[in-house]
């Protein structure tokens, strides 16, 4: 299910079919041996409408989770960059040798980051992020040296500063890491199922019957697809462009 949900078109796909078989059986199976009298009816509109109810509202709470989700990855881009635009200012409070080391590293780290923002490989992202841990830990060498050769206020600066550049990095891992959990999408799909079953037993036109089994299920996956899209950070149409990553490494002076 984890690797579904991470693929928006594909469960865009899956989905369709599934509400769509839904529907089918609860206008052609259910409904041929289940008969709605008048005594029943109004029952059955008040389950129907309940279940369209909690469908509408299970479908709005995730869109928002996974809006909450994808504002937080973009507000951690721009405190990245923030950060490491900070920290190349800072490298001159360092004695002169680690300054013009932590500035030519900084150069190669922010390529790695707009890299890792861009990139859809999942084998290029664990490289990318080898060569981050090993990028950070020889810029926290580089500047733990400067300060211990030149102690001062100005140096703890550079140290502070540093710090919040493997802080941010780490904040932005963990955010791509948060995802909506895979028991709200079953919840989704069960509680979609069980929408368009009732949908499809409660239509009485046959006219209407064809355009309200495509419309319903058509609706729930296209729902679907939205959440999905906006939680998967690498697959889909809706990604984060590292704007303020890529305008910040446009601005540092080449090593």
């Amino acid at each position: 299910m984890q690797q579904l949900v991470r693929h928006p078109f594909v469960l865009f796909v899956i989905s369709f079919v599934l509400m769509s078989i839904a529907a089918r059986l609860g206008s052609r199976t259910l409904r041929s041996r289940i008969q709605i009298d008048e005594d029943t009816l109004d029952d059955f509109k008040i389950v129907q409408s309940a279940t369209l109810t909690l469908l509408a509202l299970v479908i709005g709470f995730s869109l928002s989770m996974a809006v909450g989700r994808y504002d937080q990855r973009k507000n951690l881009e721009e405190e990245e960059a923030n950060a490491i635009g900070t920290e190349f200012v800072r490298a001159e409070l360092l004695a002169d040798a680690e300054a013009a080391v932590v500035r030519s590293l900084l150069v190669q780290y922010l390529a790695l980051r707009v890299e890792f923002y861009q990139t859809r490989d999942l084998q290029r992202v664990q490289q990318i992020d080898a060569a981050t841990a090993d990028l950070q830990a020889k810029l926290w060498t580089a500047a733990k040296a400067g300060a211990v050769k030149q102690p001062s206020p100005l140096s703890a600066l550079a140290i502070a500063g540093m710090n919040d550049v493997i802080n941010t990095q780490g904040y932005t891992q963990a955010a791509w890491w948060n995802r909506i959990p895979v028991a709200a999408w079953i919840l989704m799909i069960v509680i979609g199922l069980f929408s368009n079953l009732l949908v499809g037993y409660g239509v009485k036109n046959a006219n209407a019957k064809n355009r309200f089994l495509v419309i319903m299920p058509l609706t729930v996956s296209l729902s679907f697809l939205l959440i999905a899209d906006i939680d998967s950070p690498r697959n889909g149409i809706i990604r984060i462009v590292p704007q303020n990553l890529i305008s910040t490494a446009q601005s540092l002076p080449k090593p």
